[in-house]
């Protein structure tokens, strides 16, 4: 299902069909550096994971990550979305691309999208950001988001600090 259209990208709803690639994208030695490990190392994993994140998140708050597809060949590209995590006040916006597409203005893209639909269809008058103290890559995205950097913070006692972004 397409929830957004831009003028390049369809980003619809993941599913578990969509397994293989979130097992490449989230074992990408960038994926693993900014955002994470987060223990994915085949099909079965990888199908957990987009149930219990992404589908578990559109079934309580209506959104969540999307997968990103360039509408020209269909090809899956990244995941873009809105996440409400326990450990922040406000729903941050979330996205990772797979390395072959960085640089070409797909995030910037996306992001835009994903910030007008959170903002029109739920209301949200604040989004927020978090990356690693190191990636700038994404925090030049944020940036050009207008979202600007509120200081850094720690999502629980045993992780490591990450800068975070506000609108």
């Amino acid at each position: 299902m397409t929830v957004l259209e831009t003028e390049r990208l369809a980003l619809r709803r993941l599913s578990p069909g969509d397994a293989e690639f979130i097992l490449d994208l989230l074992n990408q030695p960038s994926f693993l550096r900014y955002i994470g490990d987060k223990g994915v190392r085949n099909t079965e994993e990888a199908i957990n994971y987009i149930q219990t994140g992404p589908v578990a998140s559109y079934e309580q708050h209506g959104f969540g990550l999307y997968l990103v597809q360039l509408k020209e060949t269909g090809a899956s590209i990244g995941i873009c979305g809105l996440l409400k995590r326990d450990t922040l006040p406000d729903v941050d916006i979330g996205f990772a691309f797979l390395p072959a597409y960085w640089s070409r203005g797909y995030a910037l893209e996306s992001a835009e999208a994903v910030m007008k639909y959170g903002r029109e269809k739920f209301g949200l008058q604040r989004i927020v950001a978090i990356t690693s103290l190191n990636n700038e890559a994404s925090i030049k995205l944020l940036e050009k988001l207008g979202m600007k950097f509120e200081g850094v913070i720690k999502l629980g006692e045993d992780e490591h600090e990450v800068r975070l972004f506000g609108t």
